[in-house]
This record gives structure tokens, C-alpha cells and sequence, in this order.
């Protein structure tokens, strides 16, 4: 076939499946005898003005007329052929149209023909050396004179399939086939003579046929086409094979517009279809495998997605140091004996429970010696078997009789075994298996289970390398404790942390620093049971979750409950699929809020030991703060305690490391560390090394830290605050008090800004808070300086503001916007009587 008819042949096929064709009835004198809508709609003749009349005097030049009419007459176009050609508009105008022409078989014996035609422009571009400008008769084939064997084609005698890859059908209104094409019977498994004379629910009955049948009395009765309607081949049961044709259904007029029947124009899109449901597999592979960084459970997202996509029972087994985080299998040579050892990540099933595996998930595996599984460790190439030797005497009855008697109870009967493997390295196999769907698998079933296996083998040989390298890279580097842990403005700290585990030199205590709005600070001591690198990295989880919650300026009493929260989701995801959980992550936690403006601490503990208070004198007290339960475990609501403390006091905060001794109550650790604190003569850093000398138990049981944090107060002169009535006419005033509070401390170059953010507070407040708050509540204003100058505003509403972009149009929305670039950062902290918006500038280098 020479490229032009390659390329009219594939734009015939586009104009059936992508465009709505305009379809023509002709007889065999080439007169239209039927006229649809859409070739109405093509070219502007109504089918009165059309039936009735030859065809050819719609081609727009003349010899193609003659050459057409001569073609008919010495049947010349007996068969089926598609070309372009010049067709003429109702208006004049010429159309460049695709033409498919099939002959049709009737049971009157005479021959008719339909025509297909659709705009070229609505068609994807062809190479340009075949266009409409060549004559219709260029590209007709030439009547052959004898059987002979004709020359080699010319340029412009190109030749035409004889069959084309489309059929045809017409209907009449009562749906009987009157006339039909050779192909449409070796696509869709109707023979002729069951089809002509009958209806398709008689030809071939069944659901199927209804439902066609159904779409083809609405296009009788609407006159609409149906476009591209997909159905299954009506071939016989024993016959293995899933081929869909698309088919698309227009009525046929005669002069008086009346429906003469129904043409059916169907194309075989059986390797179209496979095509794009494994693209949609693959698709959905790049989104449910490798989900997480869990070898496990990448497995069975693995094995849960290609059934029953691609199978009805599939397995993975990996390498048993796969999930340990070691490295993997080499390639296994034709000589070793050694049979690796295998663990089941995942196991999929269309049967509830599996019935089929051997092993169930997380098992390991028993391999045979001599089977297809050490062949495919070894070639590191697929074993495929599409039709499965069961017989006995086969490897399985010699070595794996377990195996076989599944094999058999469950009627297995095509396999494919393909190797997982990424960047060189064996890290299992995947096993996949078709029972109940009794087509064996294909050639293409197994280029998309290797595409499969590939990308989950990536996203298992990531999760390998992440168990191996997350407890050294990712505890030892983020989750380590603070170096330089400060108080600010608001405390001296010193600290000690001595862990258990000196080989690794890390586990599971922590303890922050967190610098809080307003010259607050918060001091945190937290315990994970156990020590190592695992238990580091546990703690380096609730050490940022906690940072997280402390930026949100909640009390302590809710902070701790969030914790608690988050440590229970943490230990719902490390327990193994469809297990309940069992064990809970053991944590205690100490949270403590520290104010130098007013001299308060706020605390809060998860089943942590008491913290001590040390006054200037040496008094050591242990206050009475309720003990919570510890985290994880969701038992009872966590309790705040407040004190007012005296400047220079001192806080100790510790894990029971600390003073617990084995064979000793606690009580006795506790008055141990009651000494060992009551030492007002030393430096905080001196007396932090010699109350951990003191105490620390030799060999250490457990991991030790202690945090000693002496309190600073704000002088008077560092803090100013006023109250206002919520009504926009003050913050005029509210800015000019603030301006020369500023002067004051010569902190004039943030006057400005300062200016502008109290402006935006304010007014935030005013607008965004009144309906939550009372008419005569009132907004308050306080200025800090510290390390940082702090500007609050604070009313009665519990609105939480967000700052965004507004629109031109908008006539608010832009203030938090402003004092998010004027600050340093802003925030806002609830209270128990409303809220305070914030912010902090830094200050100039000469303040």
C-alpha cells in the first residue's frame, strides 16, 4: 500500500472515531437513495434537494464527475476505498472533504454503496505531497483489464486496500439489517447470513444487542446521531477475547426528510483501548506506589493495584534485608546452591482472605532450590508462562508440593514471575496469576507488570535506603538537641544532657528553648522511653511537634493535649496493617511558660516528675502541679498551674534519669536533688555540672537532663500600655502615644513603622472584632522592649486573623498584609478575656 492510501486509510479511521461524518445512501447507478443530518450540515443540501440525484454532481470538478460515473458503471470501485476529494457547498464554495466509500451486500442482491465524508480541516494534518488539490481520477485505481499482474504503481496511480478497517450497516426503521460490508461481519462475529433480514437482538441476543438497539431507536426517533459508542464483539463463549469496537449510529432521509433507517459505522479499537487502560494503570501506579517510605507497605500498594487490573492473585517478596534497611541481593550465579531468604510485603486477592497464598503478610517465605523464582534471581530476567504446566512430574510436585496442590484447587493457570530490581541490585520478586479470568496472559500483560514492578522497585529501593539512613542522617543531624539554647530577655539557661547509650551518644530525652511572643520564653524537658538512635528519633519527632505548637502561643494545658494527639496518630502509623494497636509510644513531657513582664510561669506536665523552684536564698520547693497522664495514651485532660515568681528565682526541670535509682523510691532521688540544688553560692553553669555529677547514677540506667533556667524581670521602664474605647477616633491617639514613647527610648527610626503597624492592629480590632465583643469593651495597647520591640493589641474577640492579597477593588484586607512586611514576625496568642495581635521589630543596632 503506498503512503497515500496509508494515510487516507488512518484519516478515514479519525473521521469515524474522532468526527461526526455526513453519511450518504447510494444505489448502484450512484444515485442517493439516503441523506443524514450531518451531511446536511456539511455541505447545506437538505436531503429533498439531494435524494433522488446523482452523487456525482456534488464533486466540484468535471472530470471527476465522468470519471466517478464511468467508475461505477465498469464497477470499478467494488470493495471499499477512502481518499480526498473536492465536494461542492450548497453556496458555491469548495470543500476539501475525506471520503471512505464501502459496498454494501443486501439480501436483494443489489449492490449499494455509503458514503462517509468529513471536513479535512477537522482532521489532523497529513504530509503535504498528498493533497485535494489532485484530481479525484489521480487517485481512483484504474480498472485492471485482465487478472493479470499490474505494474508497479505511479505516482498518480497509487493503489487502495481492498478492505478497510471500518463497518458498515443499514438498518431499516424497524431495525432490520437490509445491507451490510464484508468487515463489519469479521469485527463484531455476526456472519451475513444470521444477520440480513434481522434485527441485532435476533442475530445475537443479549444484553448487549438491547442496549445498541435502544441507542438506535432514540437516533430513529431524535434524528441526533450517537457518536462513538462502545461495545464488546458478539463472538462466541469458548472464543478468548475481549474485542470492543466503537460504533457511531446516524439516521438516514429520504426526499420527504423522512427516516429511512439507521447507518452504523463501527471501527475495531481493541489495541486503542488496551493502549490507554495501560496508560491508566501506569497512571494510577505514579499515584498509590511509593505512597510512603515503608518497604512493606510499598509492597502491597504494589500487589493491591494490579489486582484485579492485571490479575486475580498476585504476590511480592522481598529480600528479608530489604526491610531492614540492608543492602540487597546480589544476582545469584548458576552455581549457587544458597537460597536467599524472602519475607511477603504484599499479598492481593480477587478471593476475601487469600485463599490462594501459602504465606501470609509479613511471613517469610519458603523459595524451592530448583524453581522459576531462583531462575529469575539468577537471569534477573521474567519468567513467563502463559499457559501454566500443572501436570505432574513438573518442579512443583518434585520440590514444592504445596504450591502445587494451591495451583490446582484454585485452577492457576497463567503465571508471570518478574524480578524487582533498581540501580543493579536483586531486592525480590512479584508474582502474578490468573485464575477466574480465563484469558492467559499476553505479551503486553507483561511489558506493563515489568513497567509496574520497575516503578514500584524505585520507590521500594528509596524506602530501603531511607530505614537505613533515617535513624544516622535524620536523628543524628535534625533531630539532635539544641547547642545554643537561649532565654532572652526573659531567662539565664544552662543545661546538661547525658545519654545511656554512649555508643551512638544519643536517645530518648529532649528539651527546648522556645522563645515566645511578648519576651516570653518556654521551657520543655520531655522523656521517650528507651535509648539509641530509635528512640532519638522519636524524640526528634515530638521535639518538633512541639516547637510547631509552641509558635502557635497556646496555653500549656493545650499544648501538651495536642501533643498528646499527635504522639497517638504517630503510633497508629507504625502499627502493621489491619492490626489493632497495642503498644503506645511511652513519653513525658514538662511545658512551662515563662512572662518577665509580669513575672508568671505557667505549667503543665504529661506524667513527668515534678520541677523544682529555687528562690535567691537556696529554698528548694517542688510544686504541687497535677500530673497528667503520659503522652499517647488520651486518658485525662491536662491541667495549667500558674505562679507568680520572685525576680532571680530558679527553675529546674529534669527526667526521672535524674533521681530515679533502681531498688530506691523516687522520693529518695528527689531530696538527693533538693541538696544538690540548694547551692545559691555557685554560677548557673557550675551548679548544672554539679548537680548532674551529684546525682547521675554510675553505670547510667537511663538517659539524664536537666534544664536550669534563673528568672530576669522588665523593668518598668521597659513596658508601656494604655487602654482605649473600641471607636476608630482613637487611633490617631493611640499612634501619637506611641510615638512618643519611642522618643523616650530612642527608638525614633521605628517610629514610622510602628506608627503604621499600632494603626493596622487597631483598626483590625476595631472592624474584624466588634461583633464579638461588647459596646463598651475596650482595646488595649502595650509597648515591650527587649531584645526585640514588641507592639500588642488586644481585645475581647476570639476571631483568629488571616492575612492576605487583596483585590484592587477591595476596600479592606490589606493591613495584616503591611504588618507582616513592616515586622519582624506577627502573630496572634488567645487569652482567657479575648486575644492579642503582635508583632516585633527588630531593633536598631545602636538601641
Amino acid at each position: 500500500m503506498g503512503s497515500s492510501a496509508e494515510t487516507a486509510v488512518s484519516e478515514a479511521q479519525t473521521a469515524v472515531k474522532r468526527v461526526r461524518p455526513a453519511i450518504a445512501l447510494l444505489d448502484e447507478h450512484g444515485t442517493v437513495v439516503g441523506w443524514s443530518q450531518a451531511a446536511q450540515q456539511l455541505l447545506g443540501y437538505s436531503a429533498m434537494e439531494v435524494v433522488g440525484r446523482s452523487a456525482g454532481v456534488l464533486l466540484v470538478a468535471a472530470d471527476d464527475r465522468a470519471r466517478a460515473s464511468q467508475a461505477v458503471r465498469e464497477s470499478t470501485l467494488r470493495g471499499c476505498w477512502s481518499d480526498l476529494a473536492q465536494v461542492r457547498h450548497r453556496n458555491g464554495r469548495s470543500i476539501d472533504v475525506c471520503l471512505c466509500v464501502s459496498s454494501l451486500s443486501g439480501h436483494d442482491g443489489r449492490d449499494w454503496w455509503v458514503v462517509c465524508a468529513a471536513d479535512k480541516a477537522s482532521l489532523p494534518a497529513r504530509p503535504a505531497k498528498a493533497t485535494a488539490a489532485e484530481p479525484l481520477h489521480a487517485r481512483l485505481p484504474s480498472p485492471s483489464p485482465s487478472p493479470s499482474p499490474s505494474p508497479s504503481p505511479s505516482p498518480s496511480r497509487l493503489p487502495l486496500p481492498s478492505r478497510l478497517p471500518i463497518g458498515v450497516v443499514i438498518r431499516d426503521t424497524h431495525l432490520r439489517c437490509i445491507q451490510v460490508n464484508d468487515t463489519q461481519g469479521s469485527k463484531d462475529g455476526i456472519p451475513l447470513h444470521k444477520r440480513l433480514g434481522r434485527r441485532l437482538t435476533e442475530a445475537a441476543p443479549g444484553a448487549k444487542a438491547e442496549m445498541l438497539e435502544a441507542v438506535m431507536h432514540q437516533v430513529l426517533e431524535s434524528g441526533d446521531p450517537a457518536i462513538n459508542v462502545d461495545y464488546q464483539a458478539f463472538l462466541p463463549a469458548n472464543v478468548r477475547s475481549n474485542r470492543m469496537l466503537t460504533a457511531s449510529y446516524v439516521r438516514l432521509d429520504d426526499a420527504q426528510g423522512r427516516a429511512l433507517g439507521v447507518c452504523v459505522v463501527s471501527v475495531d479499537v481493541t489495541d486503542s483501548r488496551r493502549a490507554q487502560e495501560r496508560l491508566a494503570i501506569l497512571g494510577e501506579a505514579s499515584r498509590r506506589i511509593g505512597t510512603t517510605l515503608d518497604v512493606m507497605q510499598t509492597g502491597q500498594e504494589l500487589a493491591d493495584l494490579t489486582v484485579p487490573l492485571l490479575a486475580d492473585y498476585a504476590t511480592v517478596d522481598l529480600a528479608e534485608s530489604v526491610p531492614l534497611g540492608e543492602e540487597p541481593l546480589a544476582h545469584l550465579s548458576p552455581q549457587s546452591g544458597r537460597v536467599p531468604v524472602f519475607r511477603r510485603a504484599g499479598l492481593a486477592s480477587i478471593h476475601p482472605g487469600t485463599p490462594e497464598s501459602l504465606f501470609a503478610r509479613g511471613e517469610p517465605v519458603f523459595v524451592p532450590p530448583t524453581s522459576p523464582f531462583t531462575d529469575v534471581l539468577r537471569s534477573g530476567k521474567s519468567h513467563f508462562e502463559p499457559m501454566l504446566d500443572a501436570s505432574p512430574g513438573t518442579w512443583l510436585d518434585h520440590h514444592d508440593a504445596a504450591r502445587a496442590q494451591k495451583l490446582r484447587e484454585h485452577a492457576m493457570h497463567s503465571l508471570m514471575i518478574v524480578p524487582i530490581k533498581a540501580r543493579g541490585a536483586m531486592l525480590g520478586v512479584a508474582v502474578f496469576v490468573r485464575t477466574e479470568d480465563a484469558r492467559p496472559f499476553e505479551e503486553d500483560d507483561l511489558l506493563l507488570a515489568e513497567e509496574l514492578v520497575s516503578w514500584a522497585a524505585l520507590a521500594l529501593d528509596n524506602a530501603r535506603q531511607y530505614v537505613r539512613e533515617r535513624s544516622a542522617a535524620l536523628a543524628l543531624q535534625r533531630l539532635l538537641l539544641p547547642h545554643r539554647p537561649t532565654g532572652g530577655s526573659a531567662a539565664d539557661v544552662a543545661w546538661r544532657y547525658l545519654p545511656a547509650d554512649s555508643h551512638h551518644g544519643i536517645g530518648g530525652d529532649w528539651f527546648d528553648v522556645i522563645p515566645l511572643s511578648g519576651a516570653r520564653v518556654a521551657l520543655v524537658v520531655g522523656d521517650v522511653v528507651g535509648h539509641g538512635i530509635n528512640a532519638a528519633a522519636k524524640m526528634g519527632q515530638l521535639r518538633t511537634a512541639m516547637r510547631t505548637l509552641a509558635d502557635m502561643d497556646m496555653p500549656p494545658d493545650e499544648v501538651l493535649s495536642r501533643l498528646d494527639e499527635q504522639v497517638i496518630r504517630l503510633t497508629e502509623a507504625e502499627a502493621a496493617p489491619r492490626h489493632q494497636v497495642t503498644t503506645a509510644m511511652a513519653a513525658t513531657c514538662l511545658y512551662a511558660v515563662y512572662d518577665p513582664v509580669t513575672r508568671t510561669c505557667t505549667m503543665a506536665r504529661a506524667g513527668h516528675p515534678l520541677p523544682a523552684i529555687i528562690d535567691s536564698y537556696g529554698h528548694v520547693t517542688f510544686p504541687d502541679l497535677p500530673p497528667g497522664a503520659p503522652l499517647g495514651l488520651g486518658l485525662v485532660p491536662f491541667e495549667s498551674v500558674t505562679w507568680e515568681l520572685a525576680e532571680g528565682s530558679l527553675l529546674a526541670l529534669y527526667t526521672d534519669g535524674l533521681v530515679e535509682v533502681r531498688d530506691q523510691d523516687i522520693s529518695a532521688g528527689m531530696n538527693r536533688l533538693r541538696a544538690a540544688l540548694a547551692r545559691p553560692d555557685l554560677t548557673l553553669d557550675d551548679l548544672c555540672s554539679s548537680a548532674v555529677d551529684t546525682l547521675r547514677a554510675k553505670p547510667p540506667s537511663d538517659d539524664v537532663t536537666l534544664l536550669l533556667a534563673r528568672t530576669r524581670s522588665l523593668n518598668a521602664d521597659q513596658v508601656a500600655s494604655w487602654q482605649f474605647p473600641s471607636d476608630p477616633a482613637v487611633v490617631g491617639h493611640a499612634r501619637t502615644l506611641a510615638t512618643r514613647q519611642l522618643t523616650q527610648w530612642g527608638l525614633e527610626q521605628l517610629a514610622e513603622s510602628t506608627e503604621l503597624i499600632v494603626s493596622e492592629l487597631f483598626t483590625n480590632a476595631i472592624i474584624h472584632g466588634s461583633s464579638d465583643c461588647n459596646d463598651d469593651s475596650t482595646i488595649g495597647l502595650r509597648l515591650i522592649r527587649h531584645e526585640m520591640l514588641s507592639c500588642e493589641v488586644s481585645d475581647a474577640s476570639n476571631s483568629h486573623p488571616l492575612a492576605r492579597h487583596a483585590r484592587t477593588t477591595d476596600e479592606h484586607g490589606r493591613g495584616l498584609f503591611l504588618v507582616n512586611q513592616l515586622s519582624r514576625r506577627w502573630g496572634t496568642r488567645h487569652t482567657s478575656d479575648g486575644k492579642i495581635i503582635w508583632a516585633d521589630q527588630q531593633l536598631p543596632t545602636s538601641a
